[in-house]
């Protein structure tokens, strides 16, 4: 089986500009370089020949490059409780407009549609039990931004679980323009 997801890898500046975020949260589990992206859709587990599917599908996808910028962080909890950190993105419209491309192409091949509304970030942090600190983090980087920068492509990941967290690696990128 292939546990599978559509994303964006930000550029090595942003990247480094949030890595050089991190820290001060008591319980966080931050997550590394490798780990820095922003989702465009979860697959999730198939087997090998709907994983084939679905690289050939998002091949389908077109859409032309265009310009996001940080903006922002915020968090996520479940059931009340803290479970992730992020940075925001901005604009939405083109990420939006490409999550539901990709969408509608894995649904092509019989993967079941997205439910969740769909929140564009990039992931900075996730959180067991405890997240104290998290207040004063905000407001020191509430206000994170960055300048423009391009997205001229995307790649569909795979994931793999393990104890020191998830491993993704690259299987197949995707231009756009």
């Amino acid at each position: 089986m292939h546990r599978l997801f559509i994303a964006i890898r930000p550029p090595a500046a942003i990247r480094a500009q949030l890595l050089g975020l991190m820290g001060g949260i008591a319980g966080a589990r931050w997550q590394d370089d490798d780990q820095l992206h922003l989702t465009l859709r979860f697959i999730g587990e198939v087997d090998r020949h709907l994983a084939a599917d679905s690289a050939a599908a998002l091949g389908s996808v077109h859409q032309p490059s265009f310009d996001i910028a940080l903006s922002g962080i915020g968090e996520f909890d479940r059931k009340g409780r803290r479970d992730a950190l992020w940075a925001g993105v901005t604009p939405h419209d083109a990420l939006t407009a490409l999550h539901n491309r990709i969408d509608q192409a894995l649904v092509r091949i019989g993967i079941a549609p997205e439910t969740r509304a769909y929140l564009p970030h990039i992931t900075l942090a996730r959180f067991g039990r405890t997240g104290g600190g998290i207040e004063a983090f905000a407001a020191s980087h509430g206000g994170l931004s960055s300048a423009p920068f391009p997205v001229t492509h995307f790649g569909l990941f795979e994931s793999t679980l393990g104890g020191e967290g998830a491993r993704y690696e690259l299987v197949e990128r995707y231009a756009l323009g």
